[in-house]
């Protein structure tokens, strides 16, 4: 699928209807240079799936999890977004717990900068790509 978000607020609206892919045990992997709407695409998600806010991107604490106060429709107790910008050497990332956060069954992973996790990435990651358009249009694709 591919849209073309017109603002902020239409790529939160956009991830919220992608929602409907993600299941419990999921990995969300955003590709996008710098600004091109990877935290308001995972704020879209968190938001829709009931996490409370604010949420910001969690580039110097690396990952955030959300406990969701009653389980989403689809299973989902738990989100982990990770930043992965600051990360020189995945085996960080291992070091940090990825391993046990990518395998909670209750659980969905979202990461921005995801190329920076080399073979940590998991193949079966759904891959959503952003890119700019305009100053205030971006591109958003994944495969469903």
């Amino acid at each position: 699928m591919e849209v073309i978000s017109e603002s902020v607020e239409d790529t939160r609206r956009i991830a919220a209807g992608f929602v409907a892919n993600v299941s419990p045990g999921s990995v969300v992997a955003l590709f996008g240079d710098l600004g091109a709407g990877k935290t308001a695409f995972s704020a879209g998600i968190l938001s829709a799936l009931g996490a409370k806010g604010p949420f910001q991107s969690p580039t110097f604490v690396i990952m955030h999890r959300y406990d969701l106060a009653t389980p989403s429709a689809q299973g989902i107790r738990r989100i982990y977004h990770i930043d992965a910008y600051r990360i020189d050497d995945p085996e960080e990332l291992r070091k940090l717990g990825f391993e046990e956060w990518i395998s909670d069954p209750e659980g969905l992973v979202l990461i921005e900068w995801p190329e920076r996790l080399g073979d940590l990435l998991p193949e079966d990651a759904t891959r959503v790509s952003l890119s700019w358009v305009s100053e205030t249009e971006r591109k958003i694709s994944w495969k469903n």
